[in-house]
């Protein structure tokens, strides 16, 4: 069951993708909000609370739900699957600016392709050369395959029913909210919801990155993981990073100009800069990289059947 629900919601994201300013995450976001509001006074115990209050009920219901319609018809239960996972995972919920900005590149229009990275990142990108723009859009996208796919895959398999899913998910999206921002806004009140995702990720970024090198240059990816992952500012997406870069044969992270001066980051990959070309590589890479873990969950799910 679980292969057919990734299956037909990887089916249906390709034909009606869904915009990831739907009114499901926009009403979620008020909740964040208002859970921010309520709760928030600069500690951290006061992030635990407000945080298990935005995750466990919904993984919950998730989970209930899947299980009462389970027992009136199986089929009922594998559609509940397939309707989560087209909510909380898919491609096509941030796929739709790197095609734009690799168009725009293409075509040699930077200021388009600047505008565009420039929406998509939530920050300006107006001093970006080209070399930039293409080596942030890799960076974007490998790590927003890992969070919107792979991440949620590994969680949907590991909980029962979609409740996996919807913990991975919601737990991306408060640390985002609350995890990623400054100790002059939040205080501490946020340091739950960025452990928790840490923790939450640990084993899906090893896996993602496993799954890039196996995809691409394998020797290559597993040096730069070893060797280049634990300088980036945020470990377990350097992780990510370093496998993609060496497997594609490019370099990442480096220098940025940015508000009138220049941003030193860790190099990670190795190779040559990047460049559309490697947009396009990139993106192949991802795609190998989801027919090999597709490709292990079907062995699995055979196997269980044979030895059911």
């Amino acid at each position: 069951m679980n292969f057919l629900s990734l299956l037909v919601a990887f089916l249906i994201e390709q034909v009606w993708p869904l915009n990831p300013r739907c009114t499901v995450y926009r009403l979620y976001a008020r909740y964040a909000v208002l859970l921010g509001r309520h709760f928030n006074a600069g500690e951290s115990r006061q992030g635990v609370i407000a945080w298990l209050l935005g995750v466990l009920p919904w993984a919950a219901l998730a989970w209930i739900v899947y299980y009462l319609l389970g027992s009136v018809n199986v089929v009922l239960a594998w559609g509940w699957n397939v309707l989560v996972l087209y909510v909380t995972m898919g491609f096509r919920q941030f796929s739709h600016g790197f095609t734009t900005i690799a168009e725009a590149l293409r075509a040699g229009d930077l200021d388009a392709a600047r505008r565009e990275l420039g929406e998509w990142r939530g920050d300006s990108a107006t001093e970006y050369s080209g070399t930039e723009i293409a080596k942030v859009a890799i960076e974007e996208g490998l790590i927003g395959a890992h969070q919107h796919v792979f991440g949620v895959m590994f969680w949907f398999l590991v909980l029962p029913g979609p409740a996996g899913a919807v913990l991975y998910r919601l737990a991306l999206l408060l640390h985002e909210k609350w995890g990623t921002l400054g100790s002059d806004e939040y205080g501490d009140f946020g340091a739950f919801a960025r452990r928790a995702f840490a923790l939450l990720d640990w084993i899906p970024a090893r896996l993602t990155a496993m799954g890039f090198a196996v995809a691409g240059d394998f020797e290559d990816a597993v040096y730069c993981w070893r060797s280049q992952a634990q300088g980036w500012l945020h470990p377990e997406q350097g992780i990510v990073l370093a496998s993609g870069a060496g497997a594609l044969g490019v370099r990442l992270g480096e220098t940025l100009h940015h508000h009138g001066t220049v941003s030193f980051r860790p190099e990670l990959g190795l190779g040559d800069e990047a460049d559309v070309n490697y947009m396009t590589s990139a993106v192949g890479l991802i795609w190998r990289t989801l027919v090999i873990w597709m490709f292990v969950v079907a062995l699995v799910t055979v196997a269980r059947y044979l030895g059911a």
